[in-house]
Protein backbone atom coordinates (compact mmCIF):
# COMPACT_ATOMS: atom_id res chain seq x y z
CA UNK A 1 0.00 0.00 0.00
CA UNK A 2 1.28 3.63 -0.98
CA UNK A 3 1.40 6.62 1.19
CA UNK A 4 -0.56 9.01 -0.27
CA UNK A 5 -1.64 10.93 2.82
CA UNK A 6 1.35 13.36 3.02
CA UNK A 7 0.51 14.54 -0.12
CA UNK A 8 -2.55 14.95 -0.10
CA UNK A 9 -2.40 17.18 3.08
CA UNK A 10 0.28 19.05 1.25
CA UNK A 11 -1.99 19.60 -1.35
CA UNK A 12 -4.93 20.50 0.80
CA UNK A 13 -2.74 22.95 2.47
CA UNK A 14 -1.54 24.42 -1.05
CA UNK A 15 -5.08 24.77 -2.07
CA UNK A 16 -6.46 26.29 1.07
CA UNK A 17 -3.69 29.00 0.80
CA UNK A 18 -3.79 29.99 -2.46
CA UNK A 19 -7.99 30.51 -1.83
CA UNK A 20 -7.21 32.53 1.43
CA UNK A 21 -4.93 34.75 -1.06
CA UNK A 22 -7.46 35.42 -4.06
CA UNK A 23 -10.41 35.58 -1.42
CA UNK A 24 -8.21 38.26 0.19
CA UNK A 25 -7.39 39.71 -3.12
CA UNK A 26 -10.61 40.10 -3.89
CA UNK A 27 -12.41 41.51 -0.93
CA UNK A 28 -9.49 44.41 -0.31
CA UNK A 29 -10.08 47.94 -1.34
CA UNK A 30 -9.96 49.23 -4.70
CA UNK A 31 -6.63 50.97 -5.47
CA UNK A 32 -7.33 54.84 -5.53
CA UNK A 33 -6.47 56.67 -8.62
CA UNK A 34 -3.52 59.27 -8.15
CA UNK A 35 -4.57 63.17 -7.69
CA UNK A 36 -4.62 65.15 -10.68
CA UNK A 37 -1.59 67.29 -11.20
CA UNK A 38 -1.95 70.38 -12.82
CA UNK A 39 -0.87 70.94 -15.68
CA UNK A 40 0.73 74.45 -15.66
CA UNK A 41 1.80 77.19 -13.05
CA UNK A 42 0.01 79.58 -13.99
CA UNK A 43 -4.08 80.27 -14.35
CA UNK A 44 -5.60 79.87 -17.50
CA UNK A 45 -6.26 83.00 -19.09
CA UNK A 46 -8.00 82.18 -22.35
CA UNK A 47 -10.97 83.92 -23.93
CA UNK A 48 -13.17 84.39 -26.99
CA UNK A 49 -13.57 87.86 -28.29
CA UNK A 50 -16.47 88.59 -30.84
CA UNK A 51 -17.82 91.91 -33.02
CA UNK A 52 -21.25 92.23 -33.90
CA UNK A 53 -22.75 95.04 -35.94
CA UNK A 54 -25.82 96.96 -33.75
CA UNK A 55 -26.66 96.81 -30.25
CA UNK A 56 -27.26 92.95 -30.02
CA UNK A 57 -24.70 91.12 -28.79
CA UNK A 58 -26.27 87.83 -29.58
CA UNK A 59 -26.74 88.52 -33.32
CA UNK A 60 -24.06 86.56 -35.60
CA UNK A 61 -20.62 88.18 -35.40
CA UNK A 62 -18.81 89.99 -37.96
CA UNK A 63 -15.82 88.59 -36.16
CA UNK A 64 -14.38 86.47 -33.78
CA UNK A 65 -10.87 85.82 -32.31
CA UNK A 66 -9.05 83.47 -29.87
CA UNK A 67 -6.79 85.31 -27.37
CA UNK A 68 -4.82 83.07 -25.14
CA UNK A 69 -2.02 84.76 -22.59
CA UNK A 70 -0.58 81.97 -20.25
CA UNK A 71 1.98 81.18 -20.29
CA UNK A 72 2.62 83.44 -23.37
CA UNK A 73 0.15 85.50 -25.85
CA UNK A 74 -1.18 83.13 -28.32
CA UNK A 75 -4.46 82.81 -30.45
CA UNK A 76 -5.77 84.22 -33.68
CA UNK A 77 -5.87 87.22 -32.39
CA UNK A 78 -3.78 89.38 -35.23
CA UNK A 79 -2.08 91.25 -31.65
CA UNK A 80 -2.00 89.22 -29.00
CA UNK A 81 1.04 90.11 -27.23
CA UNK A 82 0.13 93.78 -27.08
CA UNK A 83 -3.56 92.54 -26.11
CA UNK A 84 -2.40 90.60 -23.32
CA UNK A 85 -0.06 93.19 -21.97
CA UNK A 86 -3.22 95.47 -21.66
CA UNK A 87 -5.52 93.36 -20.39
CA UNK A 88 -2.35 92.54 -17.67
CA UNK A 89 -2.09 96.21 -17.11
CA UNK A 90 -5.51 96.25 -16.41
CA UNK A 91 -5.79 93.68 -13.81
CA UNK A 92 -8.61 92.16 -16.11
CA UNK A 93 -11.01 94.75 -16.21
CA UNK A 94 -12.67 95.39 -19.38
CA UNK A 95 -14.05 98.78 -18.86
CA UNK A 96 -10.41 100.15 -17.67
CA UNK A 97 -8.89 98.96 -21.27
CA UNK A 98 -6.97 102.57 -22.23
CA UNK A 99 -7.47 103.07 -25.75
CA UNK A 100 -5.98 105.18 -28.31
CA UNK A 101 -5.46 108.74 -27.42
CA UNK A 102 -6.10 111.61 -29.78
CA UNK A 103 -7.83 109.83 -32.28
CA UNK A 104 -10.97 112.08 -33.75
CA UNK A 105 -13.72 110.44 -34.09
CA UNK A 106 -17.55 111.34 -36.22
CA UNK A 107 -20.53 111.36 -33.86
CA UNK A 108 -22.23 108.74 -36.63
CA UNK A 109 -24.49 106.09 -35.10
CA UNK A 110 -23.74 102.66 -36.42
CA UNK A 111 -23.47 100.91 -32.80
CA UNK A 112 -20.64 97.96 -31.95
CA UNK A 113 -20.71 95.53 -30.03
CA UNK A 114 -17.85 93.54 -28.57
CA UNK A 115 -18.26 90.41 -26.14
CA UNK A 116 -15.78 88.63 -24.03
CA UNK A 117 -16.24 85.18 -22.64
CA UNK A 118 -14.06 82.85 -21.58
CA UNK A 119 -11.43 82.51 -18.32
CA UNK A 120 -9.31 85.40 -17.43
CA UNK A 121 -6.65 84.34 -14.71
CA UNK A 122 -8.87 81.43 -13.43
CA UNK A 123 -12.00 83.50 -12.91
CA UNK A 124 -14.79 83.29 -15.55
CA UNK A 125 -15.72 86.12 -17.90
CA UNK A 126 -18.71 87.12 -19.57
CA UNK A 127 -17.94 91.42 -20.82
CA UNK A 128 -20.50 92.44 -23.18
CA UNK A 129 -20.07 96.39 -24.51
CA UNK A 130 -21.39 98.50 -27.31
CA UNK A 131 -19.16 101.66 -28.73
CA UNK A 132 -21.38 104.35 -31.08
CA UNK A 133 -19.35 103.16 -34.06
CA UNK A 134 -16.02 101.12 -35.25
CA UNK A 135 -13.81 104.59 -34.99
CA UNK A 136 -15.21 104.32 -31.13
CA UNK A 137 -14.29 100.74 -30.77
CA UNK A 138 -10.92 101.60 -31.77
CA UNK A 139 -10.02 104.23 -30.11
CA UNK A 140 -11.68 103.39 -26.61
CA UNK A 141 -11.84 99.50 -26.91
CA UNK A 142 -7.41 99.52 -26.88
CA UNK A 143 -5.84 96.96 -28.90
CA UNK A 144 -7.99 93.92 -27.22
CA UNK A 145 -11.13 94.62 -29.54
CA UNK A 146 -8.97 96.07 -32.42
CA UNK A 147 -9.03 92.99 -35.25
Amino acid sequence: MRKTAPWSAALTLVAAVTGSAALLALTAAPAQAAPARAESLYAPSALVLTVTDGEDATAAPRRAVTLSCTPTASGTHPAAREACAQLRAANGDFDALAGEQGRICTREWRPVTVTAQGVWQGERVDHTRTFTNACAKDTEGSAVFSF
